[in-house]
């Protein structure tokens, strides 16, 4: 059943930001900062925690769950530290996901400059 929740919210994410795309003038780029507040917003008022506890990585996974992280992990440092954790909490909560984009976007970069520098000798 957890497959099938995850299935439905992941998709129902998706399908909005489809929508987005089509029906609106929204660029993508501002479609993505909206579900990135979106999850921060319903993160810091606890009404995405009971999503991601139905939907597991179906609500997890997508730029809301990125948003709620951050909010969960600003939550979480203003409780040990105080005003600082507002501004440690949400890198803290994420690195590993800002970790993770920044390494798998290098690699790919370093893989298309040798796949054009070879197409180039090639010539």
């Amino acid at each position: 059943m957890v497959y099938l929740y995850a299935f439905l919210i992941g998709g129902a994410l998706c399908l909005i930001g489809q929508a987005l795309i089509d029906f609106t003038k929204l660029t993508p780029a501002r479609i993505l900062v909206a579900y990135v507040v979106a999850g921060v917003v319903l993160g810091a008022l606890g009404l995405y925690e009971p999503l991601v506890d139905l939907a597991g990585a179906g609500a997890s996974v997508p730029l809301t769950g990125f948003g709620y992280n951050l909010s969960k992990g600003v939550k979480e440092a203003v409780s040990q530290k105080g005003f600082l954790g507002v501004l440690t909490g949400g890198f803290t909560a994420a690195a590993a996901g800002i970790s993770a984009a920044l390494i798998f976007g290098a690699l790919a970069s370093v893989l298309h400059f040798m796949i054009k520098r070879r197409k180039n000798c090639d010539v």
